[in-house]
């Protein structure tokens, strides 16, 4: 489990606390007027109150925190941006050097130096503009390119009782109240304890001041300690702890004054244990106890606040602030997912060994592998049939040959459920295009659901009920439709079964959906669906020991209705293996195939000629050992490449034409 608090203003939690002792019915509303944001160590600035109120009010939020700067004008005329501070968790010498290079890339123009002028006195970064520019432009490309603004994930899970729990903000410090009264109670049964101890020992010593001489004739007349503390417990009925403190008093205490201060200290372990009693006995004393406390530690180590809060920053959004660009998300069996710029997988040709696309477990495999833009929603598809989402910019980024992180840590999924399938969405704000599309689903048995995206576009923290799954079936994959497509499901035997979208009526989120395909015998299972936009393209198919096959969708015969037996996709046989993956492709894709090992490769479709429906097919890619296809995903060509890789064939066509030539002077002359 993963946990991310941030650090808070002493002053203000107390004061929340208080509160809550005083009105247990407090909402959070009320307890943030007290407990206002983080605070954090090193200043900044809170931009925009949305993240701080989510984190409160659920548990979990994305917290904005930028830099205090100012502009200032040196004595050259020149404009300076000067941070005063950094935000928290930001390495300042880190922060800088990346600048540095984004300034020398030229993804930042206008910055002539950048100066670390930090002391013991206070941290100061000047970064030195050019004249011509404007310096709160510069400004709003360093809070979006660089760390002088950051966020701050809030993950509130706490354990409670043992068990972790996401917490919001009354939660936590209930809980911490509830702690504190704990520790308390078990501290005043302690002290009580240990008082009655010692009051025990006090009555004794002062009834035996009271009858001194007779004590000291007793034990003059014993032989030894033993024998006098035995006859102090029979003849005085002292108990036995008595006796023995009777026997080691020092004759000092015999004086007029040690034997006040004895019943001094007598009389304050009586009031002492009755003060004990009165909190052990009173819930109201008790917490009256913790108040008092709260306010002593507040009165002496609460400071002020050190982080400004910007409240009109309302309509700032995260997105804002990161690139639009394409990105790789992966998600291994195992539950690992990433995300990688797209620019890091190179293009290769057919038949190659590929390179490493992630670094995984030796029992792991990546099972998901597609291509999306920072800026798109993610729907996430479970085994027992639930829905998650999350921005695909809120997938952990990482390099193509690393494993990632677990989607456990970054989605609130049940530990024993796994994602199967998923969807990515370009918004879920726009009502239109919400309303005009669909979200259908495929079980491992041939089983289809149709059920309007509106269903999901306000999931919750837990997930929500996606589809009913029968028993004995699991999900196999979910895609987004308009409502007038075709859609495509494939067996591992090698069939392939189209119809129209339309054979399936729309359903809720609960209801398990209706036959999509007739399966052939029980050893068959469905392994893929495709939503069909356009006959236009063709479709690759893919098996398990790497041959694959394309062919035009308009040689696939669409069935009226749904629930058919399909017709043949590719020749099966054991050289083959049977049929793992299916997509619907265009010139215009790069085909990216990845095995269980983790290796990928990244192939042009163009370069794969269009064969026929019934055909073997042809070797996609080299397995080594008892390696085999996990999965495949289609992504945009390369355009540069495309234009480099033409020119080559330009030059090598205008060779082949000098040497044809040649050739065919030479056969002239022969024939002559």
């Amino acid at each position: 489990m993963a946990t991310n608090m941030p650090t808070h203003n002493l002053r203000e939690v107390l004061d929340g606390c208080i509160a809550f002792i005083d009105n247990r019915d407090i909402t959070i509303e009320e307890l943030m007027e007290y407990v206002k944001a983080p605070d954090f160590p090193l200043g900044g600035i809170i931009y925009g109150y949305n993240g701080v109120r989510e984190a409160y009010m659920t548990g979990r939020g994305s917290i904005i925190i930028r830099a205090i700067t100012e502009i200032e004008e040196d004595a050259k005329g020149h404009n300076l941006i000067v941070a005063s501070t950094v935000p928290y968790g930001v390495n300042k010498s880190e922060m800088i050097k990346k600048t540095a290079n984004l300034v020398k890339e030229g993804k930042i123009e206008g910055i002539l130096d950048i100066r670390d002028e930090s002391d013991k006195d206070g941290i100061r970064v000047v970064y030195v503009l050019r004249h011509d520019v404007v310096p709160n432009v510069i400004l709003n490309k360093l809070f979006q390119l660089t760390e002088l603004q950051s966020s701050f994930a809030v993950n509130n899970i706490a354990l409670v009782h043992g068990r972790p729990q996401l917490l919001n903000l009354k939660q936590l410090i209930q809980y911490f109240v509830e702690h504190r009264e704990d520790v308390v109670t078990r501290r005043t049964q302690f002290e009580m304890d240990e008082a009655m101890k010692r009051a025990h020992i006090l009555e004794g010593l002062l009834r035996a001041i009271d009858i001194i001489d007779e004590i000291v004739a007793l034990i003059r007349a014993s032989k030894n300690p033993d024998e006098a503390r035995q006859g102090l417990v029979d003849k005085y009925q002292f108990s036995d702890i008595q006796a023995r403190a009777i026997v080691d008093m020092r004759l000092a205490q015999l004086t007029g004054l040690q034997h006040q201060k004895l019943q001094d200290e007598y009389d304050e372990k009586l009031r002492f244990i009755e003060r004990c009693k009165e909190i052990l006995g009173d819930h109201n004393v008790l917490m009256q106890v913790i108040k008092q406390e709260c306010e002593e530690l507040r009165d002496k180590y609460g400071d002020d606040r050190r982080t400004i809060i910007k409240y009109d920053a309302a309509n700032f959004r995260v997105e804002d602030t990161i690139p639009d660009e394409q990105v790789v998300i992966t998600i291994s069996h195992k539950g690992y997912i990433k995300r990688t710029p797209l620019t890091e997988y190179r293009t290769q040709t057919r038949g190659g060994v590929g390179s490493k696309g992630s670094s995984v477990r030796s029992e792991d495999f990546v099972e998901h592998i597609f291509t999306c833009t920072n800026h798109n929603y993610l729907l996430f598809f479970t085994e027992k049939g639930r829905c998650y989402w999350m921005r695909a910019f809120e997938v952990p980024e990482g390099e193509k040959n690393t494993k990632g992180r677990p989607i456990l840590n970054c989605i609130n999924i049940e530990p024993d459920d796994k994602v199967k399938a998923y969807v990515n969405v370009e918004t879920l704000s726009d009502t239109e295009y919400v309303g005009n599309h669909y979200i259908v689903m495929c079980t491992k048995n041939g089983i289809v659901k149709k059920t309007p995206l509106e269903a999901y576009s306000r999931p919750r923290t837990n997930g929500i009920i996606a589809i009913g799954i029968r028993e004995g079936d699991e999900l196999l994959t979910a895609c987004l439709t308009d409502g007038e497509s075709y859609m495509l499901i494939a067996s591992k035997k090698g069939k392939v079964m189209i119809c129209p979208e339309k054979e399936f009526r729309s359903m809720g989120r609960g209801a398990s959906g209706v036959k999509g395909m007739d399966l052939d015998g029980d050893d068959d299972a469905a392994i893929e669906m495709l939503c069909l936009p356009s006959e236009d393209e063709n479709l690759l198919v893919v098996t398990e020991h790497g041959y694959g096959k394309r062919s035009a969708l308009k040689d696939y015969r669409a069935t009226v209705h749904r629930g058919g037996k399909g017709v043949k996709a590719m020749q099966i046989t054991e050289k083959t293996g049977p049929l793992v993956a299916v997509t619907n492709v265009t010139d215009d894709h790069d085909l990216m195939i990845i095995n269980r090992s983790g290796i990928t490769i990244r192939m042009k479709v163009a370069d794969l000629r269009v064969l026929g429906r019934a055909t073997q097919g042809v070797k996609l890619i080299d397995l080594r050992g008892k390696d085999y296809i996990a999965s495949i995903t289609k992504v945009p060509t390369d355009n540069e490449e495309e234009e480099a890789h033409a020119d080559g064939e330009m030059e090598e066509n205008v060779s082949m034409e000098s040497n044809n030539s040649e050739t065919s002077d030479t056969n002239n002359q022969k024939e002559e």
